[in-house]
């Protein structure tokens, strides 16, 4: 179970002990994500998370980097729609050091002007990066398509357009409005003292800042994206309007996720690529927000076998709509889900984001006791309703990326099961 101490400024302390190991992991999170950023800033929380390690008031970049290696720590960070962490894992021995070094990057990164010039040519490779993926490509086109007009469509790495306006001033002006104590979590899982939590609750004591992040509510759209790419596969995604994060069903949607496409003993895997070989990858995933979620189905495969894959990808949805899992699937579902709960409480890493991500979407992390029971609850009856609200013929969404048709040719390739 783990144990919150809510600071007078509004920063939450998490923590949850783990016996018999001898490292803790620690993150800093702060609900802001792209979908806070001004849309001329877009990319800017991205930004800020490169820039927190090139360097604060007393520490250059090389001296953070050369410090968390004198101590074996491992740290990093990443940006979501709705979230940016910093994380850190190190030997209980070592915890107040890196800490202390990570709430100074948090707290007081400097942001200097050339630091910023050089590390924007850095984001504009990485945006190149997932750009040259057709698989990232095609899943996130159809999410900013059926997103579009919304702060929740924007790419989280941004444009080259917008970030070539973002300099150190911007830099400062975004994390001073946007990263708020009420909105940070600071979460520790693993071996520590009563003395190191005392610690941490004095380095972020200090923050300042008033109110809330608030989202602007979305809207899906059905969508048809296509663009053309000189490769050797064409890259598909299906979507369906899903349920939000922090939805009752979330438990069932797991689930139905997992039935369908969740792995090699899944319907889409079996009867797609086992039965029918006509491609070598495919799977489904849910992509859920606070108020929003996208249901998904990818593959890539030949030209001449993508219409035939995407009869059966929707013949699997209709029929676990309709007929929903036999006993046996839905029992295997489900100790999938369980094992890799239990096995997620094995690791300080796992543990950390659990009990974080628990408190800043739901205000409190379910025990274990909880989470299984949930899962023991959902019978077949429950992923069929699921299925029939999600799989809605009309507002299906498609995305398709390579040697393509055209973009009438996808449109009318799933009006068909409308």
């Amino acid at each position: 179970m783990y144990e919150k101490i809510v600071l007078p400024n509004g920063v939450r302390v998490i923590y949850e002990r783990m016996p018999n190991v001898r490292s803790a992991a620690v993150g800093i999170w702060v609900m802001n994500g792209s979908r806070y950023e001004p849309e001329e800033w877009n990319g800017i929380s991205h930004f800020v998370e490169h820039m927190v390690f090139k360097g604060t008031e007393k520490r250059s970049a090389k001296h953070i980097a050369v410090a968390m290696d004198a101590i074996g720590g491992q740290v990093n960070a990443f940006t979501t729609k709705e979230c940016t962490c910093f994380y850190l894992r190190t030997l209980d021995s070592h915890l107040q050091t890196g800490v202390e070094i990570l709430a100074d990057m948090f707290l007081n990164s400097r942001f200097d002007d050339r630091d910023v010039d050089l590390e924007r040519s850095v984001i504009e490779e990485e945006i190149d990066m997932y750009e040259d993926s057709p698989e990232d490509t095609a899943t996130e086109k159809l999410f900013e398509q059926c997103y579009r007009g919304s702060s929740l469509g924007r790419s989280i790495l941004g444009h080259p357009e917008t970030l070539k306006d973002i300099h150190g001033k911007q830099l400062h002006e975004f994390v001073d409005e946007f990263y708020r104590p009420q909105d940070t979590i600071v979460s520790l899982a693993g071996s520590f003292t009563l003395g190191d939590i005392e610690f941490i609750c004095s380095l972020f004591e200090g923050m300042k800042g008033e109110g809330r992040n608030v989202a602007t509510p979305v809207q899906y759209h059905p969508t048809v994206f296509t663009k053309e790419k000189d490769i050797e596969q064409n890259h598909i995604c299906i979507g369906f309007e899903g349920v939000p994060l922090c939805s009752d069903e979330r438990y069932v949607n797991a689930l139905l996720g997992t039935i369908l496409g969740g792995g090699m003993s899944s319907r889409l895997f079996q009867r797609v690529r086992e039965q029918n070989g006509l491609c070598y990858s495919i799977y489904s995933f849910h992509t859920a927000h606070t108020d929003a979620g996208l249901f998904s189905v990818y593959t890539a495969l030949g030209q001449e076998t993508e219409q035939r894959a995407v009869e059966l990808i929707l013949q699997e949805c209709r029929n676990l709509a309709e007929c929903g899992p036999d006993r046996t699937e839905l029992n295997r579902c489900k100790e999938q889900a369980k094992t890799s709960v239990l096995l997620g409480l094995e690791s300080t890493a796992s543990r950390m984001n659990q009990i974080a991500r628990g408190e800043m979407f739901f205000g409190y992390n379910p025990e274990v006791e909880e989470v299984i029971a949930r899962y023991d609850a959902v019978t077949k009856e429950d992923v069929a309703a699921l299925a029939r609200q999600i799989f809605q013929w009309d507002q299906m969404s498609i995305s398709a990326v390579g040697r393509i048709e055209s973009e009438k040719y996808y449109a009318d390739l799933i009006r068909q099961y409308s």
